[in-house]
């Protein structure tokens, strides 16, 4: 079953982002790949494993997050 994404909004100095997007884009990813990308590696290096939910009527089975 597909996870449901979720948005995350963080402001960023308007120089860094445009530094940031023309580097994503000469090594052609986007910016929101390379994000999630650090997200994952940020929890591994922490030893932290993301816990899934199901936004189904019937989540008894769905571990508790």
């Amino acid at each position: 079953m597909a996870v449901k994404p979720a948005r995350l909004t963080l402001l960023i100095d308007a120089d860094k982002k445009k530094a940031f997007e023309a580097l994503c884009a000469s090594q052609d990813i986007t910016a929101s790949q390379v994000v999630r990308q650090l997200i994952r590696e940020y929890l591994a290096r922490h030893g932290v494993t993301p816990t899934y939910t199901s936004n189904r009527a019937d989540a008894s089975n769905a571990p508790a997050g």
